[in-house]
C-alpha cells in the first residue's frame, strides 16, 4: 500500500509516495525550499509543487513544524511565519491540492511514530524520546509505544536560552560550532530532558542523523541509550503517510 507523505520544515519541503508495508519511500523524494517568509500561502504552494511532481491523486499526509490540534489547527509557529497560528491547515492544504484527502500532524510526532514502527524504537517499551535536530528541535515522547502528542521540548529553557536556539543544527551553523562544541551543547540539552522524563532511549533524528558518527560518541553526561534515527531524514515523510493511512482506515470503519 502506498500513501503520499510530505514533511514541511523550516528550510525545506520534501515528499514522496511511501510504501507502508516496508516503511520506506517508494520513489526518490522531491524537495523544494521553504519560502521565506514561510507564510501559509507560500508553504501551500510549495506542497502543491512537491505533490504535482509525482502526479499524485490520492490521500496526502503532511507534517507541520509546530503544535497541531484536532488534526487541523496550527497553534504554534516558531520556525515559520507567525500568520500560521490559528490557521486550519487541513482546509488550506486540501483546497490547494484540489480536494485531495489531507491529514496534518506535528513533524516530530510523525518522525517518532515512523521510528517506533519501522526504525530505532521498534519493540522498545518504557519511555522513549525522539528528538529531531534541524532548523529547530522537535520532540516526540512515547510511553510503552504510545505517543504523547505535541510535546515541543525544543522550547525548554536551557542556561537562560531556548534550547533550540543553542543546540539545533541551525544553531551549529549560525554559531560556527565544530562537532565537539555542538555535542557539548546537545549533551547538556539531553541531560536536561533526561532529568525531566528519565527515558530509557533517545532517538536522534533530523538531517544530522546521517552524520551520527561525527558527534554521538562525543555526548557525555547522559545515562540513557542514544541512537541515530534509522529512517534518518525520511522519518517525517514516512510518519506523515502513516498518519494519512490511519485516517483513511477510520473512514472505512
Amino acid at each position: 500500500m502506498q500513501i503520499f507523505g510530505v514533511d514541511i520544515g523550516g528550510s525545506g519541503i520534501k515528499g514522496a509516495p511511501v510504501d507502508l508495508d516496508k516503511g520506506d519511500l517508494a520513489q526518490e523524494r522531491c524537495k523544494v525550499l521553504t519560502p521565506q517568509p514561510a507564510t501559509p500561502d507560500g508553504v501551500a504552494d510549495g506542497v502543491k509543487q512537491v505533490v504535482d511532481h509525482f502526479g499524485w491523486t490520492g490521500p496526502v499526509g503532511l507534517t507541520f513544524p509546530g503544535v497541531v490540534t484536532d488534526g487541523a489547527t496550527v497553534r504554534t509557529a516558531a520556525n515559520v511565519d507567525k500568520s500560521w497560528v490559528d490557521t486550519d491547515a487541513r482546509a488550506l492544504f486540501g483546497g490547494r491540492l484540489g480536494g485531495l484527502p489531507v491529514t496534518v500532524v506535528n513533524d516530530a510526532d510523525a518522525a517518532g511514530v515512523a521510528e517506533m514502527q519501522f526504525g530505532a524504537g521498534r519493540d522498545r517499551r518504557g519511555t522513549v524520546v525522539m528528538l529531531t535536530f534541524g532548523t529547530g528541535i522537535g520532540s516526540a515522547v512515547f510511553v510503552d509505544g504510545v505517543l504523547v502528542p505535541n510535546t515541543e521540548l525544543g522550547h525548554l529553557e536551557l542556561n537562560g536560552h531556548e534550547a533550540e536556539k543553542r543546540a539545533s543544527s541551525k544553531a551549529k551553523e549560525d554559531h560556527d560550532l565544530n562537532w565537539d562544541q555542538w555535542a557539548r551543547r546537545v549533551g547538556k540539552y539531553l541531560a536536561h530532558v533526561e532529568m525531566l522524563f528519565s527515558p530509557g532511549l533517545f532517538i536522534v533524528g533530523g538531517g544530522v542523523s546521517r552524520k551520527a558518527d561525527k558527534f554521538l560518541h562525543l555526548i557525555e553526561g547522559v545515562k540513557a541509550e542514544i541512537v541515530p534515527a534509522q529512517l534518518q531524514n525520511n522519518a517525517g515523510i514516512v510518519g506523515a503517510a502513516m498518519h494519512a493511512a490511519q485516517a483513511q482506515a477510520r473512514l472505512r470503519d
